[in-house]
């Protein structure tokens, strides 16, 4: 009797959490990712702005389980699957046949259906975006020390953000302090501390998933910070040179999109429902429709909760229902009742507004300031990977604290989408 295979799309929070809840079952593993690490991405930002550097929030997946013989892991792209010969057709044109399919492929940036703003507004999903906006930033520093034209110069140290949710307001934040408080002294043409930092929101506040007053003190901080911040602007352009808002043009060299996410297609793959952002509408047991053999899982999925409200596509959540999934497999070979409904348990919201004040929203108690940002320090160091990831990011961080020094400010690659 051949052992029962599962095949794992995805080496995200919910894919890894997956496997590594099924260590010690009568399985067989395949997991599949179109890159070789796993990416810590609540911290991504921080390697976009200078903070951390690349190897402190990503580990090779194939270090993570050398020692699990049962799990094989594939550096492939899916394109398909088919789900009458149970198989997941491979960008290089093979076959993987599986007993189970776990799909936790996350989600990439959304432009609302303008595409064509991508190589000037790059989002923030993957370490290549990362290191991208992290050569522009500089870079924009660099020219403008160099520029003799005023009008060309002030555009180059105007930086936009577009969407104000946590990632817009942690970056926004982190560029003002950097342009502000760590580059004055480093610049002889030019003073940094002229730099424009313009927080761009479609909606009402920033923050939109924190309560009220939260979002204004995190509105409040990045005023204090110098971060321009402006409500009810829809941005209806983007280009090399800048950004529209309305009728408004706003010289820019670098540009940020933190406004939207798309899921993955693995709607289309199975032929299945999907809402508007693409994300597969799954049951309460995390499948979708007529796959009894199928779990969609993260950003991939929808799923609701307290009724009608859907579950976040933050890194608990897609923990939570990786582990969920892996009960279910073990109950089933087990010949064992089935968990029943899967149950998304919120542990609370976090956001930070520079290197020394955050937000938490623990339902029962909320904080704000220098202790919500040694909670949220503490809380994401602990859920790194390894001893020497912990001790790394923990360093970096006292270092930039108590120095106001990046750490991670080398220019060193080649611009991946447009030179500046």
């Amino acid at each position: 009797m051949q052992e029962h295979h599962v095949v794992v799309v995805g080496g995200g929070f919910a894919g890894l959490q997956l496997v590594n809840d099924l260590k010690g079952a009568p399985v067989r593993i395949t997991l599949v990712d179109r890159r070789n690490h796993h990416l810590f991405q609540p911290l991504l930002y921080q390697v976009a702005t200078t903070l951390l550097s690349t190897s402190e929030i990503a580990w090779p997946i194939r270090s993570l389980y050398g020692d699990r013989p049962e799990v094989t892991t594939l550096l492939a792209e899916v394109v398909g699957v088919d789900r009458e010969a149970r198989t997941i057709k491979l960008k290089n044109g093979q076959t993987i046949s599986y007993d189970t399919l776990v799909l936790a492929t996350g989600a990439t940036h959304a432009y609302f259906g303008h595409d064509e703003w991508e190589p000037v507004a790059p989002g923030l999903k993957t370490l290549e975006d990362a290191t991208t906006i992290r050569r522009r930033v500089l870079i924009a520093f660099e020219q403008a020390e160099l520029e003799t034209d005023p009008a060309v110069r002030d555009a180059l140290l105007t930086f936009v953000i577009v969407g104000a949710g946590p990632t817009g307001v942690e970056l926004a934040g982190i560029i003002a302090e950097l342009a502000h408080v760590t580059l004055p002294k480093e610049f002889r043409r030019i003073d940094t501390r002229k730099a424009k930092i313009i927080l761009v929101e479609a909606g009402p506040r920033v923050l939109p998933s924190f309560v009220e007053d939260l979002s204004a003190y995190a509105q409040r901080t990045l005023e204090t910070l110098g971060v321009e911040v402006r409500l009810g602007h829809a941005v209806t352009n983007c280009i090399a040179e800048g950004v529209t808002m309305g009728e408004s043009f706003v010289p820019s060299r670098t540009i940020v999109w933190a406004a939207g996410v798309q899921a993955s297609p693995a709607a289309h793959w199975l032929g299945v429902p999907a809402d508007r952002a693409g994300r597969v509408i799954v049951d309460a047991e995390l499948r979708p429709p007529r796959a009894d053999n199928i779990f969609v899982t993260g950003d991939t999925a929808l799923v609701m909760w307290e009724g009608d409200k859907p579950v976040p596509g933050i890194a608990p959540a897609a923990k939570q229902q990786g582990a969920y999934v892996a009960k279910v497999i073990r109950a089933r070979l087990a010949g064992q009742a089935e968990p029943g409904a899967f149950r998304y348990h919120h542990q609370g919201s976090l956001a930070t507004i520079g290197k020394s004040s955050a937000i938490i929203d623990f339902g029962w108690i909320k904080l704000r300031g220098w202790i919500a940002w040694w909670i949220w320090g503490i809380a994401h160091i602990y859920f790194l990977i390894g001893t020497r990831s912990r001790f790394a990011v923990a360093w970096s961080w006292l270092w930039i604290y108590l120095s106001r020094q990046h750490s991670a400010r080398l220019i060193t690659q080649k611009e991946t989408m447009r030179e500046n």
